[in-house]
């Protein structure tokens, strides 16, 4: 019994040797794997570190170029800034001198032209001057030559009235009161005035042809210079009459077959084979009933 108990007791101390052995070696393998992994991080930090101290680096290279690269843009900026002011300004300075050139060049030229307008209108105001003094001249004498035309207007027809006061009524060679008879070529005129009848004019000379005279056909047959007496022959709508020995400012009447009044033949000079007198025409034909 008291062996048996020893050789538990044994073998739990070797079983507890064994045990401790195993956790020693066990311990060790741990604090080995422990020192690799502790190197292998140290290593991997340190490659850590220089890769990035050489990236700091290389990035810090980096942002030198560009410190550089920017500070070099921006002095040429710059300069091309101050360039591009310089370019401006001389050529606003330009435009400005140019403009104040025109400027001036378009007030001289406004000047000429306004100077120019002023001195055409001048002369056109004295044209016009001219012109209303010369009309104004002209209207004085057309007013005057007015005047004047009023005064010989009155005149005639005071000397027309005159005329037409003197003229007589006499009784024709077919026993009709015949209209008023003009004597010569101003009564002839007072009576082509009044515009009752027409009148006609005519000088005949003996001859074998007869002559017209407002729409009638006249012969002169005889002048006899010393008595004043005349003999001719009327061709009217194909009829034939003979007036023998007329006298004078005699009314010598014949009919038409449209008018109801009588035409009359009045003649007022009696030479050697000639006559001289007219024919009077009533203006309103009607044919007699």
């Amino acid at each position: 019994m008291a062996n048996l108990k020893m050789w538990l007791a044994g073998g739990a101390l070797l079983g507890l040797a064994g045990v401790n052995g195993f956790l020693i070696w066990r311990n060790s393998q741990v604090e080995a794997e422990i020192v690799k992994v502790r190197t292998a991080t140290e290593k991997e930090i340190s490659g850590l570190r220089q890769s990035a101290a050489t990236s700091a680096a290389d990035t810090r290279k980096t942002i030198d170029d560009l410190n550089q690269q920017l500070s070099q843009s921006h002095t040429r900026a710059t300069a091309l800034a101050n360039q591009a002011s310089v370019v401006a300004r001389r050529h606003a300075e330009k435009l400005v001198s140019d403009m104040n050139r025109k400027q001036v060049e378009e007030r001289a030229k406004l000047t000429e032209e306004a100077a120019t307008a002023a001195a055409e209108v001048q002369k056109q105001l004295g044209e016009v001057k001219q012109a209303a003094d010369t009309n104004s001249g002209k209207i004085t004498e057309v007013a005057g030559e007015v005047g004047a035309v009023k005064t010989e207007i009155a005149a005639t027809k005071t000397t027309l009235d005159t005329t037409i006061a003197e003229l007589k009524s006499v009784r024709g060679d077919l026993g009709v009161q015949s209209g008023l008879i003009a004597t010569n070529s101003k009564e002839l005129a007072a009576l082509r005035e009044l515009g009752e009848r027409n009148y006609f004019e005519f000088a005949l000379t003996r001859q074998a042809k007869a002559v017209k005279v407002g729409g009638v056909m006249l012969t002169l047959r005889k002048a006899d210079l010393k008595r004043n007496k005349f003999s001719l022959d009327v061709l009217a709508d194909d009829k034939r009459v003979e007036k023998k020995d007329k006298t004078i400012n005699e009314p010598v009447q014949f009919y038409m077959p449209n008018a109801r009044h009588p035409y009359e033949l009045v003649v007022n000079e009696v030479g050697k084979d000639k006559v001289v007198g007219y024919l009077s025409i009533p203006k309103v034909v009607q044919a007699r009933r």
